[in-house]
């Protein structure tokens, strides 16, 4: 099978479209909530996220098929004054899942970052999604702490 990874063009009508579908199938599995995104996202989310200035999608391909997605945002390091890029989204359809292709496309946005002379790749994942932990540990991603003391970081919300 050959799998090529690529920095989406959101300006590019394919790209526009395989970005929402492939978030969306991901949106409706377990492991990012359960239910498909809605209408507005899906007709506005390409064109939003080519307002933002600092944020890129990585979409990769199985024998040209989109089989996966990364949707990243560039931020910002106060402590190291760098930038960094902080990993929103990960999708590999099930169909694609054992490939390798996770680990492809985090290649690509550890290329994109190093390029930007970032000092980190940062990402959010649920407690028991055991598959994706397993992955990202094998990138060489772990958990985040600043002093065994004060214990790890957790990732908190207020919806709005």
């Amino acid at each position: 099978m050959n799998i090529n990874i690529i920095k989406a063009d959101y300006s590019d009508g394919k790209h526009g479209a395989e970005i929402p579908m492939l978030l969306n199938l991901y949106a409706s599995d377990p492991m990012g909530g359960g239910a498909a995104l809605s209408c507005h996202v899906l007709t506005n989310l390409v064109a939003a996220l080519a307002e933002i200035p600092h944020a890129f999608s990585v979409i990769a391909y199985a024998d040209n098929k989109p089989a996966g997605l990364v949707n990243c945002f560039e931020t910002f390091s106060t402590f190291a004054c760098q930038p960094l890029i902080n990993i929103h989204d990960v999708v590999v359809l099930g169909e694609y899942r054992g490939l390798g292709i996770s680990q492809k496309m985090l290649a690509k946005v550890e290329e994109i970052a190093r390029s930007k002379n970032c000092c980190k790749i940062t990402l959010e994942v649920l407690e028991y999604n055991d598959i994706a932990k397993s992955s990202y540990k094998k990138f060489g991603f772990s958990g985040y702490e600043l002093d065994p003391k004060t214990g790890a970081a957790l990732f908190w919300q207020k919806a709005l």
